[in-house]
């Protein structure tokens, strides 16, 4: 019997990531019914192994088109329009998502002791086999529970990414008020969380925060709703949760108010990704 080819070897491995109870640090994507979501907030370095199915994805300035062993890289904070069409024979869409977390920017960035290479668009389409040796160590450290190991390859990766003029990676995105709020919101989004809260996190007066977030066009009370409804999307794709259940878990009391929150965010039903 023949072997298989190197990209289905890979798309393979990265498969079984989906059943890893040690795994940490990506998330694997599920949806059975084709859907669309606007503007979707990509909120920091991100790179996607698309596995089965198709994907479109737009933003202002571009247009990509996904198949299976296709790598899809974000460098920078962006808002894409996305399209996700499962496979027609297995009726399944599935990809594994790869934050590139900023411990392992951080290290390429001191790594690298050469002239930075080029930006590169925000957005890229590259094959996934062209990264193998990265994502199979970072896949084996995964699920051996050497998360240590795990960011070394992440590192290793966008050193690889850079070398082929994705320099973006390299520059550390401006710090702004938003952003700092941004990432605390992140680590609980179902949290009542008030403004004094984020002042005391930022060591800011309220006064200073609403003039810091106004300069930056949005309010405290936005950031709250788009980290909650992120963190509903992550767990629509990758749990099989009932809606009310993921309300909850996103902060909201009434799976209808969610609801027509999220159909206003994404311009998507939250119950036509299909997994619950």
């Amino acid at each position: 019997m023949d072997n298989p080819a190197p990209t289905d070897a890979l798309l393979a491995h990265l498969a079984s990531l989906a059943d890893c109870e040690r795994a940490d640090g990506f998330a694997c994507i599920r949806a059975r019914h084709e859907h669309g979501a606007q503007s979707v907030e990509l909120a920091r370095p991100q790179l996607a192994i698309l596995l089965q199915g198709r994907q479109q994805v737009r933003s202002a300035t571009q247009s990509l088109q996904f198949a299976p062993g296709d790598l899809f890289l974000s460098t920078r904070r962006c808002r894409v329009d996305v399209i996700n069409l499962p496979d027609p024979h297995s009726g399944r869409y599935l990809s594994v998502v790869i934050p590139l977390c900023e411990e392992a920017l951080t290290a390429a960035r001191t790594l690298w002791n050469e002239p930075l290479p080029t930006p590169g668009q925000v957005l890229a389409r590259l094959p996934a086999a062209a990264f193998d040796r990265e994502l199979l160590q970072w896949r084996q450290a995964l699920q051996q529970g050497r998360y240590t190991e795990a960011r070394l390859a992440l590192a290793a990766l966008i050193v690889a990414l850079c070398r082929r003029g994705h320099g973006a990676l390299l520059l550390p995105p401006p710090p702004t008020v938003a952003t700092r709020v941004r990432d605390l919101l992140a680590t609980q989004p179902q949290r009542a969380w008030r403004s004094h809260d984020l002042e005391d996190h930022l060591s800011l007066s309220g006064a200073t925060l609403r003039r810091h977030l106004s300069a930056e066009h949005t309010t405290l009370r936005a950031l709250i709703t788009e980290a909650r409804l992120a963190h509903a999307m992550e767990l629509l794709y990758t749990t099989r949760w009932p809606l009310k259940t993921v309300a909850a878990h996103a902060g909201y009391r009434s799976t209808r108010s969610f609801s027509q929150r999220f159909r206003q965010r994404y311009g998507l039903d939250p119950a036509s990704i299909g997994n619950s």
